[in-house]
């Protein structure tokens, strides 16, 4: 990414504008939730800091301002906790600055990876009885941003042979292993409800999520980039080789490139029928865009050149095609054009050369479409934290996408981790 790219100025912008928590609106920060939501609240924001000060952009101030006020009061924990709430969103940003200067934090976040690692246990133990007693497991249970997925993410980064690491991956790999519903076989992660986590009429027999952030994608991921730092457990590849295999029989090629349904309901699952616009948004959190990575992640786990290669030209065409791009409509760091920036600066930093050089040339236009030099950093930055923008919020909202656009070296490695918790990295 070149430095003088105007969505740089865009980012200090937003940065300048959440420097400190007490310039946001009480209608935010008054909200119960909000101090330990990484998702949409503080610790986000914190990450946005963290990186910034990382970078020689800002003052460590800042970073320290807002991780002291996501932590200023008691963390929700067990059950109610996941990655993007609670303990370990809290923890993970202090994790993101401890890293970066050692020393610093060391005793909140021993103490909060007792209370996760103890949570974890209880939690996989809890969804691997469900699972052998012959239940159906529900998406909260496994999936990036509200279940064991996401938590495996934060443990993976500070504690990889811990006890609780192996407890999700070993979780994990019993999730990838078909069931059965009556005479009809479906993946283990086939789940009742629909992907709201509430039963619809479409989603009626439940269905198979394939999303990065929701699906089984996130799984993929995880197992992959444990793999990759040598953190196994019995059947580990075989899991990834089932998961990759699902993928590929519900894979459409179309002439813009591979494209995987959100999802399979059950009449599709029945019919062997598969559903896929070509106009499908090719996001993180589902999508192209993310199955490509989690699967690039994967390909080289295990050695699969054609994986790998077929993953990034994916990307590659999806990144390029008129009719995907135009289903991208805003700019934020989950399913807008900051996200996809980001996936693609990721991908080029573990792709072939000639894909990488194709990626990085397509990151300046990617980043056009978030801020051109036609117009006022300052105005953008304060409409899109307005309230008529989409607001602060690291995922779906300014933080998120600050943060996407600020790598300066165009490698695409941010140098405080952050991008863990999306599970690209």
């Amino acid at each position: 990414m070149n430095d003088e790219h105007p969505a740089r100025e865009l980012g200090d912008a937003i940065a300048e504008l959440l420097a400190h928590p007490d310039g946001l609106p009480a209608r935010l920060t008054s909200r119960p939730w909000w101090r330990q939501s990484l998702a949409h609240g503080a610790p986000g924001i914190a990450l946005l800091h963290i990186e910034r000060a990382a970078a020689g952009l800002s003052p460590w101030r800042r970073a320290h301002d807002w991780l002291a006020y996501a932590t200023q009061a008691p963390l929700t924990t067990g059950f109610d906790s996941h990655l993007f709430y609670g303990a370990p969103a809290v923890a993970h940003a202090l994790a993101c600055a401890a890293d970066l200067l050692p020393g610093s934090y060391t005793g909140a976040l021993d103490h909060l990876d007792r209370v996760i690692a103890a949570d974890v246990r209880r939690r996989a133990s809890s969804a691997l009885g469900w699972l052998e007693a012959g239940h159906l497991p529900s998406l909260s249970e496994f999936d990036l941003v509200r279940g064991l997925t996401g938590i495996g993410s934060y443990l993976l980064r500070r504690a990889p042979g811990s006890e609780a690491t192996r407890a999700v991956l070993e979780y994990l790999v019993r999730l990838t292993e078909p069931t059965r519903d009556g005479e009809e076989s479906l993946p283990g992660w086939w789940t009742l409800s629909g992907p709201d986590g509430h039963e619809h009429d479409h989603f009626k027999g439940g269905h198979a999520n394939s999303g990065l952030a929701h699906g089984i994608g996130g799984p993929l991921a995880l197992l992959a980039l444990a793999s990759r730092r040598d953190v196994v457990v019995d059947r580990h590849l075989d899991a990834i080789s089932r998961i990759c295999t699902w993928l590929d029989r519900w894979r459409t090629d179309t002439p813009s490139g591979p494209i995987w349904p959100y999802w399979v309901n059950r009449p599709q699952q029945r019919a062997d029928q598969r559903s896929v616009s070509g106009s499908q948004r090719p996001s993180w959190c589902y999508g192209t865009a993310g199955l490509a990575r989690a699967q690039q992640l994967a390909a080289l786990a295990t050695g699969d050149t054609e994986r790998r290669d077929m993953a990034e030209r994916a990307l590659m065409q999806a990144l390029t095609d008129p009719a995907q791009r135009s289903s991208t409509t805003d700019p934020t760091l989950c399913h807008g054009y900051a996200g996809l920036a980001h996936i693609a600066a990721r991908v080029a930093a573990d792709a072939a050369p000639d894909t990488a050089e194709g990626l990085h040339a397509l990151i300046p236009d990617l980043l056009d479409s978030i801020h051109t030099v036609s117009t006022d950093p300052g105005r953008t930055a304060v409409a899109l934290l307005g309230d008529r923008g989409c607001g602060p919020a690291f995922l779906e909202g300014g933080a998120g996408i600050a943060l996407a656009v600020l790598t300066p070296t165009g490698t695409g490695i941010p140098r405080s981790g952050w991008d863990t918790c999306l599970l690209v990295a």
